[in-house]
């Protein structure tokens, strides 16, 4: 329905629809989500799933620290977070550009860059969103039998057969879990 200041002026059908699909800001917005969600749900799937199958591996104490290390940015404000980012991508000031000048390079427009603002928002949304994933993978690797990596390890299995062939298929109801949470997080935020 069309309202105005005087009320009802009509029912829109599917006009609003048409007007949005015409729109180039939308198609730009939607393939930068399209990108988001393509480049961020694999890398921080495997990044997670490959950190905390180190963690682990490790003993009580240093696990929790590390689990709390990569937990932080979850649990911190959005505001604390935002900060720290444009600190580090500032043009002038920025920690990636005094590293960059240090080693005789230019400094890089991150932010103010249409082809580098992407990327830095994918970053972003990537070491934010790898808090949860460690986390709910060290427990889920926690619940894999032991009875049967065990008997493959007797078996003769490599490392690589124990994960692919025991592990991953125990942990995949989690895999499933996480996947459709970072899939929908970047379609969430639609980035223009």
């Amino acid at each position: 329905t069309d309202y105005g200041l005087g009320g009802v002026k009509g029912f829109a059908g599917l006009s609003n629809y048409i007007k949005l699909f015409q729109d180039p800001i939308f198609h730009r917005g939607f393939l930068n989500t399209v990108l988001m969600v393509v480049v961020a749900v694999p890398s921080v799937t495997a990044f997670s799933l490959w950190v905390s199958s180190a963690i682990y591996k490790m003993h009580s104490i240093p696990r929790s620290f590390f689990r709390c290390v990569f937990y932080l940015p979850v649990v911190t404000g959005s505001v604390a977070v935002a900060v720290v980012w444009k600190w580090m991508f500032d043009k002038y000031n920025g920690l990636f550009n005094y590293v960059i000048r240090a080693m005789g390079g230019e400094g890089l427009m991150w932010t103010e860059s249409e082809q580098m603002a992407l990327w830095c928002i994918i970053l972003i949304l990537f070491t934010t969103s790898i808090g949860q994933p460690i986390v709910l993978y060290v427990s889920a690797l926690g619940n894999v039998d032991h009875s049967l990596v065990e008997a493959a390890q007797v078996d003769g299995a490599t490392d690589f057969q124990v994960f692919w062939k025991i592990k991953w298929p125990s942990i995949m109801p989690t895999t499933l879990y996480l996947s459709l949470i970072h899939i929908s997080e970047p379609t969430r935020r639609v980035v223009i």
